[in-house]
């Protein structure tokens, strides 16, 4: 097989399959990328066995209604120039959901616990190995059927091979389990009957992780040995890390911004001296240059930049044509990829919201009528509106009250290793110059701008402000400041912090975090179940072992009540019961947003719509979505 370039689009879930075979929005999503030149595209899993059904959305090849759908994306790949790989798997005991909500059988080669799912599997007999091993053959039977360029065994990131090569988790006595030869009979076998299944001429891959980060997992030594112990049976190895088991492990699946970029190669490079078959790497590579710098050091023959294309389709093709200024970065936020898989949704990018939503937003009509369009506020969703509305072909004019563009982007990127998040105002500023968008910053908006701009239609985006709770009682001597006031360095918080955290987002533990480090004793107070309870969970359990690192007392359940001099008052939110934290220099209210919708009032009886957070404050993906949705019905 030979791939046009060494981009790689690595497999990963995307909640658009809904009965198990490929449909139109999986097809247009990975036509998409294939579009826009990516080399070597790769299926999300797809199931080799009834018991491998970990959530509901996933694709299964266990019989033969999963070829005509294949061959569809197979054919919508190569006739843009891509090749297409088809995972092969089965996840163990890391089942996650099931269609039903029910609890289902997990099965693994022992009685191992999951920590992460809490799930106890039951032992797999050597008949169910058998079956599940004969699930591989015919499963890559039928992907070479449907015209598809090959297969990837999972044996990454704790699932059933990895689960049989770890010592710790696989106590068989039998030919799978005790010697490391004897633990690595699964995934030889299973290598063996793709083959058998495909063919002598059809690629057979292995993706593994090099560190499962995890104490029962894979480590780098034990990972090398196995690499090379099966490369004469693979055509090529896609290294990763993490595992699934355990919240530590996870992050690494979908490792979010805190991690450096390509921060896998050094592994890759290991593995590169031991093998002379093709090595994939991925991990946070999310621009051409970075990916560059791999290949160029000789660390890695393709770069998996799966997120780098979810959020810029287009990424090769501009690469290509030297226009790296216009590419989206990622920013790793991991809102709305994986963590709208983990909330059994299909997948977005809140920088580009056309992502996954390829069938309505994949090719936006040019305006029939061209209008005058003005939009009010500079935040992500104004900028997104502006620029999509002058695609269009209307003639906009965005206008901001600061003199700088982002909104509350400006003041995310200040937060401890988030700031990438800035990266959204670069990439939405440099849409709206692409574009042709007429930017006015340090230009309030009032009644009278509008009268002599008379716009045929008003897009209001004037964001939110920081919300005081109703019925908090502060005494004067009391020292009550808001989140903003710290990012902005406007108060001093002295060495004795409670952060009063209403939202459970990642406002309150970046403050923790940056307060802690300046060496401010740090008290978190959270109005949920735990800490960071709205954000993706890579994100939060990165956020919370650093938190737990610093010493930050974290306290759930706490409903702010009041404030005096010396001590914050809470209630418990389910028992109601009170709650007093002692000697406080300052309490810091990260109470959530209210709309910033004054000029409503003022455009009364003209054409607007608002969007974003003065619409009702919420995260920038619904800010960037609506901008979008605004724009495109204009």
């Amino acid at each position: 097989m030979t791939v046009k370039n060494r981009i790689v689009s690595t497999g990963h879930d995307t909640c658009l399959p809904h009965d198990g075979t490929v449909n139109d929005a999986l097809v247009a999503y990975h036509a998409a990328r294939a579009k826009g030149g990516a080399g070597l595209i790769v299926t999300q899993v797809a199931g080799v066995h009834e018991t491998a059904r970990y959530t509901s959305h996933l694709l299964m090849a266990t019989d033969d209604d999963c070829i005509p759908g294949l061959r569809r994306l197979a054919d919508a790949l190569h006739a843009e120039g891509s090749k297409l790989i088809v995972q092969l798997f089965h996840p163990g005991r890391e089942i996650m959901e099931v269609a039903d909500g029910t609890a289902a059988v997990a099965y693994a080669p022992s009685v191992s616990p999951s920590e992460r799912f809490h799930t106890i599997p039951r032992a797999m007999s050597v008949e169910m190995i058998d079956e599940i091993l004969e699930g591989f053959r015919t499963g890559a039977e039928r992907v070479r059927a449907a015209g598809a360029d090959g297969v990837e065994i999972i044996a990454s990131q704790g699932y059933l091979p990895a689960q049989f090569l770890s010592a710790a988790i696989n106590q068989r006595a039998d030919d799978y389990g005790g010697s490391p030869e004897n633990r690595r009979r699964f995934l030889v076998q299973a290598i063996e009957a793709a083959r058998s299944g495909g063919g002598a001429d059809f690629v057979v891959g292995m993706r593994i992780s090099g560190d499962e980060k995890d104490p029962n997992g894979l480590e780098e030594p034990e990972a090398l040995d196995i690499i090379a112990a099966v490369e004469p049976m693979i055509d090529y190895v896609s290294v990763v890390a993490g595992s699934s088991a355990t919240l530590g492990a996870a992050i690494h699946i979908v490792p979010p911004m805190f991690e450096a970029s390509a921060y896998l190669a050094p592994f890759s490079a290991a593995v590169k001296q031991r093998v002379n078959i093709p090595v994939v790497v991925t991990g946070r590579i999310n621009q051409p240059q970075d990916a560059e710098a791999v290949l160029s050091s000789g660390q890695a023959d393709m770069c998996g930049m799966t997120r780098a294309m979810i959020c810029d389709p287009m990424m090769p093709a501009k690469a290509e044509a030297g226009k790296l200024e216009d590419i989206r970065a990622c920013i790793a936020c991991n809102q709305a990829c994986i963590g709208h898989f983990h909330k059994g949704v299909p997948i977005s990018c809140i920088q580009h919201p056309e992502t996954g939503r390829e069938l309505i937003y994949g090719d936006l009509t040019p305006a029939s009528q061209p209008k005058q369009v003005l939009v009010i506020g500079g935040g992500p969703a104004g900028m997104k509106a502006a620029s999509v509305a002058a695609r269009r072909g209307h003639k906009v004019t965005l206008v901001e009250a600061e003199t700088q563009l982002g909104g509350q982007a400006r003041l995310a990127q200040l937060l401890p290793g988030r700031a990438e998040f800035g990266g959204i105002i670069t990439n939405l500023t440099r849409e709206m110059e692409l574009a042709g968008v007429d930017i006015r910053t340090g230009t309030r908006a009032d009644a009278d701008l509008v009268n002599r701009l008379d716009p045929d239609a008003i897009l209001l985006a004037t964001g939110a402000k920081p919300h005081w709770p109703h019925g908090f009682e502060a005494d004067e001597d009391a020292h009550v400041v808001t989140a903003w006031q710290v990012l902005k360095n406007e108060v001093n918080p002295g060495s004795s912090v409670v952060i009063a955290d209403w939202r459970s987002d990642w406002i309150g533990l970046g403050l923790a975090e940056m307060l802690a480090t300046a060496g401010s004793h740090v008290r978190l107070a959270v109005n949920g179940t735990h800490a960071g309870e709205l954000i993706q969970s890579y994100v939060r359990d990165s956020m919370v072992s650093r938190l737990h690192r610093l010493g930050v007392e974290i306290t759930p359940y706490a409903r702010l009540f009041g404030a005096d001099g010396d001590a914050a008052y809470f209630q418990h939110s389910a028992s109601g019961e009170a709650m007093v934290m002692d000697g406080v220099d300052t309490l810091i209210l990260a109470q959530g947003h209210a709309p910033e919708d004054s000029l409503a009032e003022a455009l009364a009886g003209r054409n607007f719509q608002m969007i974003g957070d003065c619409l009702a404050p919420r995260t920038a993906e619904e800010a960037v979505l609506e901008g979008l949705k605004a724009a495109a019905a204009l």
